[in-house]
């Protein structure tokens, strides 16, 4: 294959020849004439192409000045006697002949673009001209639009069309509005004069300012807020409509808004809050508003900061209603049970409330909680009425209910205890009735105690229940004892108390003493029998557990007596008297004697004066009069009260239960191991923590300050303070003060030390 050869050629020497001055103005002359056609709408007449030819020569041959400034000229000419034209022009008539002019004029320009296309691209670049469309442009701008007799009147047209439609009013065609806004933001493009901003936006915006506070003001006074709120709605919807429709530019709309949510809600926010019989906060007092609560919210969620004074006002309202029960509850008008359903239920509404109105949003759920939160721990009355409550549905409420409901029931019941900051006021108080339920075997079944228990640990921890959980074992642990004591008694056939006399069948539980809220209360004198039984028993126990040490909590127990009443062989009643032991050492007595006085009675038994009253009032009652009593009133004044067995006592039962009357106040006293134990009936009326729970709380933080300090061998006063408040959050809140008072009782017994060089600093004292 041979090798190919590249060829050059050269071609001969073309003699370039300059057009003169005489035959460019002859050139631009056409040029001049053709945009004269094109203005007077003859374009269809011209040839473009021959027209793009003598603009090229022109440029191309250096006369693109003569041929950019001729232009000019022209173009200036021309809009001159527009602008003349269109000053005349009336109001009613300005709008359209303003957006019929900027059209012809757009596509005139057009045309003389493609025209001049090639200057554009080359003696424009060149000399840093304008285009040649936007030189049209801006030549509009200067000349026609920034008229006195066009701008103001087109503006102000433009500001009326809108007003009109705002007051409901018919209006030209809104493509019209548009043409016209769409001119100022092509004018002000062209060269970066911001046209559409400075002569229409501002005072556009102005105008709507204006507007809407006036008429807010002016309809708020004549009309609900339910009835304000959708009208501002509507309001807010016809400016979005209106913006897309004029195609305002999209730095308009933002501000528009802006403007109009300021004026229709943030500045009335308050307002549509507070005001009288129709406010948001008057609203939240009716059930069936939740439609009107959850259109107000819409509104004011436009302006994030507003929605604040939703949330203030559903606090508020939680906390005044919170108030009133525990007002009830402090004046007797609503028992705990009762205390603790109305806030169930206010709750239940309150949730409801947020979760419609305000849509679920999580802080509206905060404040909810927190409102809750405020009002319960007022004082410590809310833990006391919640733990009877939770009494009363372990006692009786729950019979009969499937698993499902007993544990809605018992989750209403946690609700409630989430919200208290005194936990270890209800768990003083709880154990106290839970002690009771066990020993008396009134709760309605071992489950559902189990399942409280069970929600408190997933709530608290195991060691918030520990003790709950041991009493529950210790319950278990007493029946096989039982089983195994009367095994043993069968085998050895001991017959409880004395020869000739029938034998005494007793069921002992075994509590430790740790698990079990106790009161140290000194035994009373039992009867012969029943001390019998109890060595025996004594015996029993410690010869499988040596080591241990019984103490006997006569307080406690329950008895059946078997009383014969009636004066003849023929009139006997028997009854079998379900009695307290108290109420059993009392009415022993009377095997022996038919009337004894009090002192007489307290010395036999030596039962403490207090419960020793208690325990006889309980027999004096008109339902249940085993004793008469032989001073007038319910009260015993003196010793020398006399009580006289009644023999003419009579029931239609056989088995007679004899229930306690309850006592007002109870004085808690401390468990065996320090824990605080609070009486089944304990109410403390004025809402203050009860004092063996306070003496915990001492030992609690204490141990947490020496646990927090050992660990960080240094700390200064505030992060020591926010350690221990975290780690006792779980049970209790303490106050910086308490916590304080018990820094100061360390440092007094050299556990922790204060540095020399900074009195807020600790040290540990190992």
């Amino acid at each position: 294959m041979a090798d190919s050869k590249k060829r050059f050629t050269i071609k001969p020497f073309r003699q370039f020849v300059q057009m003169d001055v005489k035959e460019a103005m002859q050139i631009w002359d056409s040029l001049g004439s053709a945009i004269d056609e094109i203005h007077n709408r003859n374009a269809s007449l011209l040839s473009f192409e021959e027209l793009y030819r003598n603009a090229y020569n022109l440029v191309l041959q250096k006369h693109g000045a003569l041929l950019y400034e001729g232009v000019s000229d022209k173009l200036t000419n021309h809009l001159i006697r527009t602008v003349e034209r269109l000053a005349d022009v009336p109001d009613s008539s300005l709008l359209e002949e303003m957006a019929r002019t900027w059209e012809e004029h757009h596509i005139t320009m057009v045309m003389v673009r493609d025209i001049l296309m090639y200057m554009d691209r080359t003696y424009v670049l060149q000399n840093r001209r304008r285009a040649i469309y936007d030189m049209g442009v801006h030549l509009f701008r200067v000349t026609v639009w920034e008229h006195p007799r066009v701008q103001s009147r087109v503006t102000n047209l433009l500001l009326e069309a809108i007003a009109s439609e705002r007051a409901g009013l018919l209006t030209d065609d809104r493509t019209l509005l548009k043409k016209n806004l769409n001119m100022l933001l092509a004018l002000g493009s062209a060269d970066s004069s911001n046209v559409y901003e400075r002569d229409f936006e501002s005072v556009f915006l102005g105008s709507t300012q204006e507007f809407y506070r006036e008429e807010s003001l002016s309809y708020l006074s004549r009309n609900t807020a339910s009835d304000y709120v959708k009208k501002a709605q509507e309001r807010i919807e016809e400016e979005k409509v209106r913006s897309n429709a004029l195609s305002l530019a999209p730095s308009t709309e933002a501000p528009l808004l802006s403007i109009v949510e300021t004026e229709l809600i943030e500045r009335h926010a308050r307002t549509l809050v507070d005001l009288e019989n129709s406010g948001f906060a008057e609203l939240l007092k009716d059930e069936t508003k939740i439609e009107n609560l959850e259109a107000i919210y819409d509104l004011f969620v436009r302006v994030p900061s507003t929605v604040d004074f939703l949330r203030d006002a559903l606090s508020e309202r939680i906390k005044a209603d919170g108030l009133s029960f525990i007002a009830d509850q402090k004046t007797g008008v609503a028992e705990p049970p009762a205390f603790v359903k109305g806030v169930l239920r206010m709750r239940e509404r309150n949730e409801k409330i947020v979760m419609q109105a305000f849509h679920g949003e999580k802080k509206a759920m905060k404040r909810l909680k927190e409102s809750f939160e405020d009002f319960l721990n007022v004082d410590a009355r809310a833990a006391s009425c919640l733990a009877l409550y939770v009494d009363d549905l372990l006692r009786t409420q729950l019979r009969g209910k499937t698993e499902l409901e007993v544990n809605a029931e018992l989750q209403n019941a946690i609700v409630i205890f989430r919200y208290l900051s005194d936990k270890d006021v209800f768990e003083a108080y709880y154990k106290g009735h839970l002690a009771k339920r066990l020993l008396s075997g009134k709760s309605v079944s071992d489950e559902s105690e189990r399942a409280m228990v069970s929600l408190l640990k997933a709530e608290c921890g195991y060691q918030f229940t520990s003790k709950l959980e041991g009493m529950f074992n210790d319950m278990r642990i007493s029946k096989d004892m039982r089983d195994a004591y009367k095994a043993h008694k069968k085998n050895v056939n001991d017959s409880d108390g004395k020869k000739g006399s029938k034998p005494i069948d007793m069921e002992v539980d075994v509590l430790t003493n740790g698990y079990w809220p106790s009161q140290n209360v000194p035994p009373c004198n039992l009867p012969v029998p029943v001390k019998d039984a109890m060595d025996r028993f004594s015996e029993f126990y410690l010869q499988k557990h040596t080591g241990r040490k019984l103490s006997w909590q006569t307080s406690t127990g329950t008895v059946e007596l078997r009383a014969t009443f009636g004066s003849g062989p023929n009139k006997y009643r028997r009854h079998e008297l379900v009695v307290s032991t108290y109420q059993m050492c009392i009415l022993v007595l009377y095997n022996d004697k038919q009337t004894l006085t009090l002192g007489q009675i307290r010395s036999e038994t030596q039962i403490p004066d207090m419960e020793l009253r208690r325990h006889l009032i309980s027999l004096c009652t008109p339902k249940h009069r085993i004793l008469k009593k032989g001073s007038r009133g319910k009260a015993i004044t003196s010793d020398e009260d006399t009580f006289t067995f009644n023999a003419d006592y009579t029931s239609k039962l056989k088995r007679v239960r004899i229930p306690l009357v309850s006592m007002k106040e109870t004085n808690p006293a401390n468990s065996g191991d320090g824990s605080a134990a609070v009486s089944a009936q304990s109410l403390t009326e004025s809402g203050a923590v009860p004092a063996p729970v306070e003496e915990d709380r001492r030992h609690l933080v204490e141990a947490a300050i020496v646990r927090i300090m050992k660990a960080r061998k240094s700390l200064n006063h505030n992060e020591l303070i926010a350690e221990v408040t975290k780690q006792l959050s779980v049970r209790f809140v303490p106050t910086p003060q308490f916590i304080k008072k018990r820094i100061e009782s360390l440092i007094e017994r050299e556990y922790l030390e204060r540095d020399e060089n900074d009195r807020k600093m600790y040290t540990y004292m190992a």
